[in-house]
């Protein structure tokens, strides 16, 4: 049974940590690299994510600088972030590419936090699986009689109390994030 919690535990845990991912790259006011990560430039023919072919860094709250390792990769760099959905304007000046952050609009704000709920309650459903997954397995235990019936309402407690404390804290990062995009 405790095998059965602790899968129960790491499974719901990779949720949440797939949630915070998620919520990473929504773009918020602030400059991250997080929002560029996914973005994959067209490198001798090959799509290369950004960090492998360049120096990612914020030099402030605001910018985003990109600094190809390869002179050849600029326009290609330039084109990717232009195609991205972010909605980012690269400048070059031939050394690096610089990104600035442009103040988010109310509309986009809100759009931003639905968006944020819609990964939350995502997280939230890949939690409750998880749940109906393990209160499955430990049904299957107590009919090959490997658990009694007292252990296996025990069990179902447990997991209950787990999904709980992962469901709370899927709200929590949402609120935390949806705060954040709010934030002028």
């Amino acid at each position: 049974m405790q095998s059965v919690l602790n899968d129960c535990k790491e499974r719901m845990q990779k949720a949440m940590d797939s949630l915070e991912r998620d919520l990473a790259k929504l773009r918020t006011g602030r400059a991250s690299t997080t929002l560029v990560d996914d973005i994959r430039a067209d490198y001798y023919g090959t799509p290369t994510p950004l960090n492998q072919i360049a120096s990612v860094s914020v030099p402030d709250s605001r910018t985003i600088t990109i600094q190809p390792w390869d002179k050849g990769a600029f326009g290609e760099i330039e084109k990717a972030i232009q195609k991205s959905d972010l909605g980012l304007n690269p400048v070059n000046d031939g050394v690096l590419i610089r990104i600035s952050m442009p103040a988010l609009t109310e509309e986009r704000r809100k759009e931003l936090v639905k968006v944020a709920k819609k990964y939350s309650e995502d997280a939230k459903v890949a939690v409750r699986n998880v749940r109906r997954e393990a209160n499955d397995t430990l049904k299957k235990m107590k009919n090959d009689k490997d658990l009694s019936e007292d252990e296996m309402h025990k069990g179902q407690d447990d997991v209950q109390k787990l999904t709980d404390d992962f469901v709370a804290k899927a709200d929590d990062i949402a609120k935390a994030k949806e705060e954040e995009i709010l934030e002028i």
